[in-house]
């Protein structure tokens, strides 16, 4: 499991979990939503942290133009610090985009060809919790990234995502459950939990046409390959990110 934090506070909890169980993993950040809070010295001990050997990626960290719970001007500041940080530590990024395609795109393309330099991990992140067209997820899937698919793709009215889900090549797809939001449609209006996840992957298989243990020995072999994770689930060293 990767638990994703959203601010300092939800950065340090994850960080907690992770330490306690070795199939646990943190991912640090500052979501859009508290982008405002992301000052100097808030950016220094997300450095700081980020040297765990517990934490596999940055993020949740992208753009929210939909709920706006911190200013535009915040939110792209706070982005392009984080993805300065991601790639100075060679760490994977966890991408939200909300409302928000075209800028985070834009923001996205610069920052890859700007840093390929710098020798970004491969893949370069994830498209958290998925939400453009087949074309957009092509490109991003060109980029670097892997897209990431939750829930939602059982809901009846999901014919977007669906297509994303049934056309794009196995080798880019993650599953996810964005919990506690977007429960499988068996279980809509309640708390989505991590064993729901079985769901996911049966929709997609029946999308695909695939057999449910071929998408989810997909998906898991891309997660490792993402979070660079061995075979049993642990994270690789630090220094192995140089």
């Amino acid at each position: 499991m990767v638990v994703v934090g959203m601010d300092s506070a939800d950065d340090q909890e994850a960080l907690i979990l992770a330490a306690q169980r070795a199939e646990i993993h943190a991912a640090i950040g500052f979501h859009p939503h508290e982008a405002k809070h992301l000052n100097g010295e808030a950016l220094r001990m997300l450095r700081e942290l980020a040297a765990s050997p517990e934490v596999v990626a940055l993020g949740e960290i992208g753009l929210d133009f939909y709920r706006n719970h911190s200013p535009r001007a915040d939110q792209v500041r706070a982005f392009h610090e984080q993805l300065a940080l991601a790639a100075e530590l060679k760490l994977p990024v966890i991408i939200h985009s909300r409302e928000a395609q075209a800028e985070t795109y834009a923001i996205l393309r610069d920052w890859t060809e700007s840093a390929s330099r710098n020798t970004l991990p491969s893949p370069v992140g994830v498209m958290h919790c998925f939400s453009g067209d087949l074309e957009l997820a092509q490109r991003y899937a060109e980029m670097g990234f892997l897209i990431s698919v939750a829930g939602n793709v059982t809901y009846p009215n999901a014919m977007r995502l669906q297509s994303v889900a049934s056309s794009l090549p196995l080798e880019y797809l993650l599953i996810e459950t964005d919990c506690p939001f977007l429960p499988p449609q068996s279980h809509r209006g309640a708390r989505c939990e991590p064993s729901y996840l079985s769901e996911t992957v049966d929709q997609i298989a029946a999308l695909r046409n695939a057999s449910w243990q071929a998408v989810a020995a997909a998906t898991t072999e891309n997660a490792r390959r993402l979070y660079r994770l061995d075979r049993e689930g642990q994270a690789n060293t630090v220094e192995d990110r140089e």
